[in-house]
């Protein structure tokens, strides 16, 4: 049972630090609505997710109230839609796009993931369905989330896939240009894509997940913030393995609030409960920023030397934090770094503290990858690809999931903002040097084998 004083702690957490339940995600397993005919699946396709996830607002809503915990985000995510599209064409795609966005309209949710195709180690015809469909299905689609896993840990990098992800990504910017190339940040590219993400756009629902399950992302970076302060008032001075500790603790009193609230939200709708995610996304709201944490652990400038070595230690302790309060933690569990929806991290970039070589570095201890990165509009597709490449061998070589949600705004240049409303923020476009000079190697294709440590058992 809470002592007194962490119940106090805890109520402090919500109504001062931005503590919020992120992302309920109602997961779904949609294989059995394949249908030979594109209407028929589209029938059996909407018939299922709005039965499943009719009530999924109304009981986050009346959950969230009872603990006075707000829910943001009330999602769908289902199992990958390149099964469901094998053996039909790119017509029948953006029409069951067009289902899932209907669905997902109905049912109040904010947005759908499982547009998703696995192609680690080939391409199916499903797959290349979804692949080059997306341009097409993410501008004519509003809650329709993307993902494409293009490396892993056994397979190794699918240079052919990730070559193709990088005209993709152009051709996304070009359909959505209206909106400065926003269509590219309802796409997440993966290597080791975790089969229980809460968190868009990279939700979807993988094999040997039951019928539904629900899935909860809780997010606290203001909050472990703000107990990072607390302590160095209190102490004066601390060791970094003080600092780490109050980490670990803060996250096991967050971790333990969003399994309360995701247990009972999937005991209302007579589902299973998946897994808690403990994961520091920020949000722009000045006071809910990893940027933050890293200047209150004294990175007085973001992506200055021992930005790295900060954000390991934060990620670090964020999942023992986690592991320790629950037993069912999963998803990507640790800090985000999304360059536009946080504030400290847009602002590092447009004083050129933070660089684009910089940040990947850090993505290497981080739980995602390069996030919400907005680049120039002109950078070629095989420079884009080569990014992306970088991305995944961080991935595949530390055994870590790794992701690119890269955004090429059509017209923008170096320096320029761009605001993509809401909880998307808006950054500086950063510059990407040495442009075209990767072209060759992205032009030998194939695939990279999957390191030694990978091999065995």
């Amino acid at each position: 049972m809470l002592r007194t004083d962490e119940i106090l702690s805890t109520i402090r957490m919500l109504h001062a630090e931005h503590l919020d339940v992120r992302a309920v995600t109602l997961a779904v397993n949609v294989e059995d609505c394949a249908a030979p005919g594109v209407d028929h699946l589209c029938r059996k396709l909407k018939e299922k997710i709005v039965s499943r996830a009719s009530r999924l607002v109304e009981v986050c809503d009346r959950v969230g109230t009872k603990y006075g915990i707000p829910v943001v985000n009330k999602r769908l995510a289902i199992s990958p839609i390149s099964s469901l599209l094998a053996g039909h064409g790119r017509g029948a795609a953006l029409q069951v796009a067009s289902v899932l966005d209907a669905a997902a309209q109905t049912c109040g949710v904010d947005f759908v993931g499982g547009f998703t195709a696995l192609v680690h180690k080939g391409i199916s015809s499903g797959d290349r369905v979804v692949i080059e469909s997306l341009p097409e299905v993410l501008a004519k689609t509003q809650k329709v989330c993307a993902s494409v896993n293009v490396a892993s840990r056994k397979a190794g990098i699918n240079m052919d896939a990730v070559h193709a992800m990088g005209h993709v990504l152009k051709d996304i910017a070009q359909a959505t240009a209206a909106q400065k190339g926003f269509g590219c940040a309802k796409l997440v590219i993966f290597s080791n894509i975790p089969e229980d993400n809460p968190f868009m756009a990279g939700a979807y629902m993988g094999a040997g997940e039951p019928e539904a399950t629900v899935n909860i992302g809780v997010s606290g970076p203001g909050v472990v913030c703000s107990a990072l302060k607390r302590r160095l008032e209190q102490v004066g001075r601390a060791t970094l393995g003080d600092l780490a500790e109050e980490i670990k603790i803060t996250s096991f009193r967050v971790t333990r609030v969003g399994e309360l609230i995701g247990r009972e939200v999937a005991a209302e709708l007579g589902v299973s409960f998946g897994i808690v995610d403990l994961s520091l996304a920020p949000t722009p709201m000045v006071g809910d920023s990893v940027g933050e944490i890293l200047r209150t652990l004294g990175i007085d400038h973001i992506g200055a030397p021992g930005s790295t070595a900060a954000l390991a230690m934060l990620n670090d302790a964020v999942k023992k934090g986690g592991l320790f309060a629950s037993s069912s933690v999963g998803g990507l569990s640790g800090a985000f770094i999304p360059v536009s929806e946080d504030s400290a991290l847009a602002g590092a970039v447009r004083h050129g503290h933070l660089v684009l070589e910089k940040l990947e570095a850090m993505t290497s201890v981080c739980s995602v990858g390069l996030d919400m990165v907005a680049v120039p509009g002109d950078t070629p597709a095989e420079t884009l690809a080569a990014i992306i490449a970088d991305e995944m061998a961080i991935g595949v070589i530390n055994d870590k999931t790794t992701a690119c949600r890269i955004i090429p705004v059509p017209g923008a240049k170096p320096g320029d903002w761009v605001d993509f409303g809401g909880l998307f923020g808006s950054a500086p476009i950063i510059e990407v040097r040495n442009a075209g000079a990767s072209d060759a190697f992205i032009h030998f294709g194939g695939r990279i084998p999957a390191p030694l440590q990978s091999l065995g058992n």
